[in-house]
């Protein structure tokens, strides 16, 4: 069944370079690392994408409605469609002494910024810098393969995956959600390990902003946080227990030998 714009869906995708059959960006693990370009602080798995709200090629978006879950597609997404043709007034060439001024000594493939843009230093010649600002996919043909792995009905489900956009390490199955009977108050639930996230306070805010512009009806988000407190439980070796014991009856034997007497 096709998609409609608002639905909340789970996107596995595989971005290609045409021009030399490059993979530049996967969400599949095995792909990255066939590829080359596996990086262990990368998290590999299906992205959160709303379509109609999270920004994606034109031409990816309408083959993702026109699809249904499970199907994979494959999608040629043409320089305009993309990233744009690649623009020789965006390159620029600067005087090293510029960088120096601020104690910066710039390498060939360096991502610098300059006047608030970011460019690529593409050469170093003669005390000359060269600078792309350019973005790296420009003038590329791209070829994408995505599948929706997976549609989110329910509520609670899209609380926890735009938790997940904020905090991409967590558990899912760790998180809970419940919204009360008329949909009103979200209550969120993460695991104790969030505690130790930094900023913390900061990124419960912006989930709360979030979920709020997100489901119109919800006017409070309350975060719990669950403690569980373990207290060991004296245990005393079975020795312990024996000599115990058997001191406890010493006593009576005693008394008894002196009634016998």
């Amino acid at each position: 069944m096709p998609f409609q714009k608002g639905d909340y869906v789970l996107l596995e995708y595989t971005v290609i370079d045409k021009d030399d059959n490059r993979v530049v960006e996967t969400t599949v693990e095995d792909k990255a690392k066939e590829a080359g370009i596996y990086r262990p602080d990368e998290i590999y798995e299906p992205r959160l994408i709303i379509i109609g709200e999270t920004k994606l090629f034109e031409p990816l978006e309408q083959a993702i409605m026109n699809s249904s879950e499970g199907q994979e597609i494959t999608v040629e997404i043409p320089p305009d469609k993309a990233f744009g043709q690649r623009d020789p007034g965006k390159v620029k060439v600067m005087s090293i002494r510029e960088f120096y001024r601020y104690g910066k000594l710039p390498k060939v493939g360096d991502i610098v910024e300059v006047n608030n843009q970011q460019g690529r230093v593409v050469s170093i010649t003669g005390g000359r810098v060269t600078l792309d600002f350019n973005h790296p996919l420009a003038g590329k043909t791209l070829v994408v393969t995505a599948k929706v792995v997976k549609k989110l009905e329910t509520a609670q489900d899209k609380v926890k995956y735009i938790i997940k956009q904020y905090i991409p390490r967590i558990d899912i199955d760790k998180v809970g959600v419940e919204l009360s009977q008329d949909g009103s108050i979200v209550t969120i639930k993460l695991p104790i390990e969030t505690l130790f996230v930094e900023n913390i306070g900061t990124i419960k805010a912006r989930i709360a902003d979030d979920v709020g512009n997100k489901f119109t009806n919800v006017n409070k988000v309350v975060f719990v946080d669950e403690i569980e407190i373990k207290r060991e439980t004296e245990t005393k070796p079975a020795e312990t227990k024996a000599e115990e014991k058997q001191a406890e009856s010493k006593p009576e034997t005693q008394q008894a030998q002196q009634s016998s007497q």
